[in-house]
């Protein structure tokens, strides 16, 4: 995998997803999104998205956006490159 590539992939759909409101990111709760994007090398990148709540307990508080990247080779789907954020019920990002 071209973690240089997938790096700027997965920077790419977090910008997105900073983009979203907290209510769009609250609908993704417990419900995995898997989406496809091609790099300019034209390898197909698989980057999975999981929205849960930063504190289990506090099932009103921030949300915590996972996100991992890989091309599915074998060594990237064992250990894909992953990031997340932090959105608070305002929409700021921590």
């Amino acid at each position: 995998m071209n973690k240089t590539e997938a790096k700027e992939i997965l920077a790419q759909e977090f910008s997105n997803l900073q983009q979203e409101s907290f209510i769009e990111l609250l609908k993704l709760i417990d419900s995995p999104t898997v989406i496809e994007r091609d790099g300019a090398s034209g390898v197909s990148y698989q980057i999975e998205i999981q929205v849960f709540w930063d504190n289990p307990k506090d099932a009103a508080g921030d949300l915590r956006i996972i996100a991992s990247i890989d091309d599915g080779g074998f060594f990237s789907a064992l250990l894909p490159l992953s990031d997340d954020f932090i959105m608070d019920s305002d929409g700021k990002i921590a």
